[in-house]
Parts: structure tokens; sequence; C-alpha cells
């Protein structure tokens, strides 16, 4: 594969603004090497559903202006479903653990939740924040809109705000210790086994 389908394929992934550092340090090449790459996939998407939506220093897939009016269709369309079990998940993690960064969400989770928290940033229930710690990555937060759907006046007024955090805290904690004591019994077990064949 070329770096401009590399490129490409990392964006759709990625479903949010990738910064060119973040490109070349994923793709193992240079910043030089990115742009150009970028500059090749906007020539080669002309004309296509999808074109590239850039700043100084971001790139992100969009759609084409073109087909604005079928997006703004497809947008309303969406916004009259209902959220299903992982938007409301998804949706209940935001509100009891933002700002939240999306690995976060996947990890706690369990499953990839790139859509979703699209689907909810284009309801207008969560919005997107700069990282403060990483500014490579995004944190997720609830809209003021949704806090006054929901009747409350600040965060904290949720129901059993506390006790959800705590037990979601606990939940990250009890997973992060497994994996760790998965970890070692693994590589007590390599160890062994070579100390077996020596």
């Amino acid at each position: 594969m070329e770096l401009p389908q590399k490129i490409e394929a990392v964006l759709f992934w990625k479903a949010e603004p990738v910064s060119v550092k973040k490109l070349a340090s994923l793709l193992q090449t240079d910043a030089a090497a990115v742009r150009e790459g970028v500059r090749q996939l906007e020539e080669q998407l002309k004309g296509r559903g999808l074109t590239l939506v850039q700043t100084n220093d971001e790139v992100m897939l969009g759609t084409a202006k073109e087909l604005s009016p079928l997006i703004e269709q497809l947008v309303k369309e969406e916004l009259t479903r209902d959220l299903g079990k992982a938007g409301l998940e998804t949706l209940s993690i935001i509100l009891y653990q933002g700002p939240i960064s999306r690995a976060d969400i996947d990890y706690i989770r369990g499953v990839n939740s790139q859509f979703i928290v699209r689907n909810l940033l284009i309801r207008g229930l969560v919005e997107r924040v700069d990282n403060p710690t990483d500014a490579r990555s995004f944190l997720y937060k609830p809209t003021l809109a949704l806090l006054s759907h929901l009747g409350t006046t600040k965060i904290e007024e949720l129901p059993e705000y506390e006790q959800v955090r705590k037990d979601i805290e606990s939940f990250k904690n009890s997973t992060a210790t497994s994996e760790q004591s998965t970890a070692s019994e693994i590589e007590q077990k390599g160890i062994a086994d070579v100390t077996i064949e020596a």
C-alpha cells in the first residue's frame, strides 16, 4: 500500500482530526512525507464522496460539500432513532466519568465505541474538548443541553453520582490488576518453559 492509502485508512479508523506529527509517528515516516501523502490523497479524493478537511497541523476525512443535503437528511433520520443499549451505555460512561478519552470509553465497554461516540456528538449530547495532558487526543464530556434535558444543573446531581463513579473506578482497577496478574503468569510460565528446556 502507498502512503496516501495508509493515511486514508488511519483517518477513516480514527474518525477525528489527526495531527501530521501523529500520522508521521503511526506510519513511521517524517512530517514532510505525510504532507505529500495528504496532498496526493486530496487529489485522489476529487470527485468522490469523501474529502479532506485540513488545518495547518491536523487533517481528517469529511464528506464532499456537494453531498451536504444527503448528509443532512441522514443526520435528521439518525436523530429520530432511539439511542439503543450501546448508546445509553456510552452516554452513561461519559456522564459519570467525563471528561474521558475514547480509549478509556473503549476500555470500560470492552468494544470500539467510535461510531457510537460520533452519533452522540451529532445529537449534541456530548462534546469533544482538548486533552490537557495529551495534545494528540481529545476528551468527551456531556453537553449543557444534555444536563438541562436530564433536569440537572450540575453533573454531581445525577443519581448516585459518587457511588457510580466509585463502581466504575473499582471495575477499572480490578480489570487492570487482573491483566497485570495474567501478564505476570504468562511471563513466569515463559521463564519456567525456558528453565525446563535448559
